[in-house]
C-alpha cells in the first residue's frame, strides 16, 4: 500500500501561481500530455505496494510520484540530494509531483530505494516503453526509418591504493570492473556505450547499453529488427552481409559506405548517396546533444546495471521533453 498525501490546502491554494513561471508551465505541460498514473501501474504490481496498511513496514511513496521525482531529477541532471533540496524548495517541483506543502519530502535514500527497486524487478523498461506508447498515441512517431548510433559514456579510470594479502601489499585500481576501455579518433575512453534507435522524429524508440569496448555495430540488428521501411546509420554499421539481409526484407540499407579492401576511393555514386545519408542520420545526434545539454556526459555509479536504469531514465526525460517540444 502506498503512502497517501495529504489534499490541497487554502496554503496551496494561495500559493498556486507563485514559484518559476516558465518551468511551472513546462512542468504543467508535461503533466498534461503525460498519464504519470498510467506509466507507474507495474510499479504499483509490486510487493511492496501490495502490503495492507496493518502490515510492519514503512509503507513506499506513492509510484507515480517517485517516476515525476525520477524524472525532474534527469530533466535538471540532479544528484538525489539535490532533488531532495529542490523539493522541499521549489513550489513547481511539489505542485508537480503532487505534494502539497504539509507534505513530507521524500528524502534522497527514498530516491536510492525505488531505483534499486526498478533494476531488481526490470521495470525500467516498463517505464521507458510506457511513455513511448502514449507518445505513439500522440501521433509523434514517423516511422519512415530506424537511425541507429551510439555514445561513449566515461567513468573514473581508478586510482591505485595499496592492498595487503598473503604475499605483502600489492597495487589495485578502485575502477569499475564492468567498464572497458575503447578507441575513437585516436583517444582512448573507459566506461560504458548507450546505443539509441532513432525515429525520424528524434524520438529514441529503442536502446541497449553495453561496455565501452563493444563495437557499435555488434548492436543495430537487435536495435532495428522490427524496422520495415529503412535503417540510417554512419560507416561503423557498413557490412555487406547486413545490407543484404535488410534488402532481404524489404528494408533500405540506407547506412554510409565505406572504402572496402583494395578500394582507393568511394565511387561518384557511393559518395552522392553518402551526402543524402548523412543529412538523416544527423537526426540522431539530437538525443545526445540534449544529454551533453543537461550534463550527463558520465555515469554516476558503478556497474553496468545500475548505470543502464539510469540511461534509461535518461532517455525516458528526453523523449517527454521531446514530446512538449513537438505538441507546442
Amino acid at each position: 500500500m502506498e503512502r497517501t498525501n495529504a489534499q490541497p490546502s487554502f496554503l496551496d491554494h494561495l500559493t498556486a501561481q507563485l514559484g518559476g513561471k516558465r518551468t511551472g508551465q513546462l512542468l504543467s505541460r508535461v503533466n498534461e500530455l503525460i498519464d504519470f498514473d498510467a506509466v507507474a501501474a507495474p510499479i504499483r504490481a509490486l510487493p511492496e505496494y501490495q502490503a495492507k496498511a496493518s502490515d510492519p513496514g514503512r509503507r513506499p511513496w506513492e509510484a507515480a510520484l517517485m517516476v515525476r521525482c525520477v524524472f525532474l531529477a534527469k530533466l535538471y541532471n540532479l544528484s538525489d540530494p539535490q532533488l531532495e533540496e529542490q523539493l522541499r524548495d521549489r513550489l513547481s517541483f511539489r505542485r508537480f509531483v503532487g505534494l502539497s506543502l504539509d507534505d513530507r519530502t521524500p528524502d534522497e535514500t527514498s530516491f536510492v530505494v525505488f531505483r534499486n527497486r526498478l533494476r531488481e524487478a526490470g521495470l525500467h523498461d516498463a517505464i521507458f516503453y510506457g511513455v513511448l506508447e502514449q507518445i505513439e498515441r500522440h501521433g509523434l512517431l514517423v516511422k519512415q526509418g530506424t537511425i541507429v548510433d551510439a555514445t561513449i559514456l566515461e567513468t573514473s579510470r581508478g586510482t591505485k591504493r595499496k592492498e595487503a594479502n598473503s604475499n605483502g601489499p600489492k597495487d589495485s585500481l578502485t575502477r569499475d570492473p564492468d567498464a572497458t576501455f575503447t578507441a575513437k579518433n585516436d583517444e582512448t575512453y573507459f566506461g560504458f556505450k548507450g546505443h539509441n534507435a532513432t525515429d525520424l522524429s528524434k524520438i529514441v524508440t529503442g536502446y541497449s547499453y553495453t561496455t565501452a569496448s563493444v563495437h557499435d555495430s555488434r548492436e543495430i540488428d537487435e536495435l532495428t529488427q522490427g524496422e520495415q521501411n529503412a535503417v540510417i546509420a554512419d560507416s561503423a554499421y557498413s557490412d555487406r552481409k547486413r545490407r543484404a539481409d535488410l534488402e532481404a526484407r524489404g528494408v533500405t540499407p540506407a547506412i554510409i559506405h565505406k572504402r572496402v579492401r583494395g578500394q582507393k576511393e568511394l565511387h561518384p555514386w557511393q559518395k552522392k548517396f553518402n551526402k543524402l545519408v548523412s543529412r538523416v542520420r544527423a537526426l540522431v545526434e539530437h538525443p545526445f546533444a540534449w544529454m551533453n545539454k543537461v550534463g550527463f556526459t558520465r555515469v554516476r555509479y558503478r556497474g553496468l546495471a545500475r548505470n543502464m536504469v539510469d540511461y534509461v531514465l535518461v532517455l525516458t526525460a528526453y523523449n517527454i521533453r521531446r514530446t512538449v517540444g513537438l505538441m507546442g
